[in-house]
């Protein structure tokens, strides 16, 4: 059995040569350690698996470059460097990937007619719109304020000068009209 070597030998060896089980030494070394620490900084356990996947991955295809010459140069803090930036860098792509998402999603259903439109064209020509009319003034205008306008009882009646107790006895009474007629 050869003697373990240290973590410079393993990082020399793995991104001088390409050697893999350098490389497999020193994930199986920290790899652990690294996802341990990474979810103190970060609750999604995916997420921080990925982190941990593509520092290595940059370890193994170079694009993390080991300067053993560096005053700071250990490896234990070189690779939670890279994985802290990386995460960081996941963390602002998230947030960027939910808004672009959110952007899209709006730009999809931007031709489709909202339910409020399919309400008042309702209202406008259907069955809704005689019964409606039907219902004395008083009562639509509670309707118009608590329903159409989204007002609250007490918004409603300060807007028609009216306690809020008869804002809802006439919305009752609205509703209840409403249903005989379209029943």
């Amino acid at each position: 059995m050869s003697e373990m070597r240290s973590d410079g030998e393993l990082l020399r060896a793995v991104t001088a040569d390409g050697d893999r089980r350098a490389f497999e030494e020193l994930y199986r070394r920290y790899a652990p350690w690294l996802t341990a620490r990474m979810r103190t900084r970060c609750a999604d356990a995916a997420l921080v698996d990925d982190v941990v996947q593509e520092t290595f991955l940059a370890v193994w295809r170079g694009t993390a470059r080991w300067r053993e010459d560096a005053a700071d140069a250990d490896a234990a803090g070189w690779l939670w460097r890279i994985a802290s930036r990386r995460l960081v860098d996941a963390l602002r792509g998230a947030g960027a990937r939910g808004r672009l998402r959110q952007a899209l999603a709006r730009l999809r259903h931007r031709d489709e007619v909202s339910a409020e439109e399919r309400v008042l064209a309702g209202v406008e020509h259907g069955d809704l719109a005689g019964a409606l009319v039907r219902l004395s003034p008083e009562l639509r205008a509670v309707l118009q304020a608590t329903v159409v306008d989204g007002l609250t009882t007490r918004e409603a009646a300060v807007l028609l000068g009216i306690p809020p107790g008869t804002v809802k006895t006439r919305a009752m009474r609205a509703r209840r009209q409403l249903r005989e007629a379209l029943a």
